[in-house]
């Protein structure tokens, strides 16, 4: 094995060109760690709000990458072998320690996930945190059920894709997505979308007589009210993504903004939420093509500058993916 491996560095908050390729002193593994060959990792957009200092607590320099998968390297005082195929996500990675932007990365063994598949680097490279998300959204927080209406407001996100393709194989689920581009729809009916709704601002509107069980709210507070009165009684909303790029309402006022006996919720999965994510079955299911993923743009590790581009312009049509 090498002595050191290429990282993309950040040393200070900026844009893309923030990210710094250079030479690192592969890490050693403690015990009750794991020293992971990082493979691939996918891009998302918390690491584009770190990269623009955006993400309270965060220290610079950092190698950025809240998920990764490879194959192990070591693992002293874990059951995990050498040469497993593994996953990892969340636990402060590229955050409170050096993430996956890099081709070695070393997590605790309490955040890492073992998965059985024959799926190729640049696939897998993309399911840990969006299957994580998206499965953790719509069983979790939302509690989602056969029979029930899932409204996905923000249905060309790479979560948002993931999170139709999984409801819907989960049967009996109908589900209506929003985008503002009617070139999308397309993209939103091949991952199991049922009824598109073009996105003007007031979808409560238009879905007036056929109002929605479950919403994954995607884009953020821009839309949350309006998401809000697109819901039955007892329907429950849970706010996810801040695609919409406002943090905050500048003027809440909780008794006029939500309706009457419907319910607000937010899913934020950490560890705990990562390790209940069946990502061998949820793998399989991608395997066999009963649940379609959307794997955008795949980049090399070179690349991260442009990749990380990409998916600020919204231009990765899917998730997007580093292969190192």
């Amino acid at each position: 094995m090498p002595e050191t491996m290429r990282a993309a560095v950040i040393y200070q908050a900026g844009g893309p060109d923030a990210l710094q390729l250079e030479d690192r002193p592969i890490p050693t593994p403690g015990d009750g760690q794991v020293l992971i060959r990082v493979h691939a990792f996918g891009l998302n957009r918390s690491e584009l709000f770190t990269r623009q200092g955006l993400s309270p607590g965060v220290t610079f320099p950092r190698i950025l990458g809240i998920e990764a998968v490879g194959t192990v390297v070591a693992a002293p005082g874990s059951r995990i072998t050498a040469g497993s195929v593994v996953a990892t996500a969340m636990g402060g990675m590229g955050r409170v320690f050096d993430g996956g932007y890099a081709e070695y990365t070393c997590v605790s063994a309490t955040q890492v996930q073992a998965i059985e598949t024959k799926l190729g680097w640049e696939t897998l490279g993309a399911l840990p945190e969006m299957l994580q998300t998206a499965w953790g959204s719509l069983f979790k927080a939302l509690k989602l059920k056969k029979g029930e209406r899932l409204l996905i407001r923000g249905g060309t996100t790479s979560v948002g894709l993931t999170a139709a393709a999984i409801a819907k194989n989960h049967g009996g689920i109908f589900v209506g997505a929003t985008t503002r581009r009617k070139e999308s729809k397309g993209l939103m009916k091949e991952s199991g979308v049922d009824t598109v709704f073009i996105d003007d601002g007031n979808i409560a509107a238009q879905v007036r007589d056929q109002k929605f069980d479950k919403c994954l709210e995607l884009i953020g507070t821009t839309t949350l009210k309006d998401s809000l009165r697109c819901l039955n009684d007892g329907g429950i909303v849970c706010m996810l993504g801040m695609v919409g790029k406002k943090w905050s309402f500048e003027d809440f006022s909780p008794m006029e903004t939500i309706p009457s006996t419907v319910c607000l919720t937010v899913y934020d999965g950490g560890v705990p939420e990562f390790m209940e994510t069946p990502l061998t079955g949820l793998a399989r299911q991608v395997e066999e093509g009963k649940l379609k993923i959307k794997v955008g743009k795949v980049f090399n590790l070179d690349q991260i500058v442009e990749a990380h581009r990409t998916m600020e312009e919204n231009k990765a049509g899917g998730k997007a993916v580093i292969l190192t």
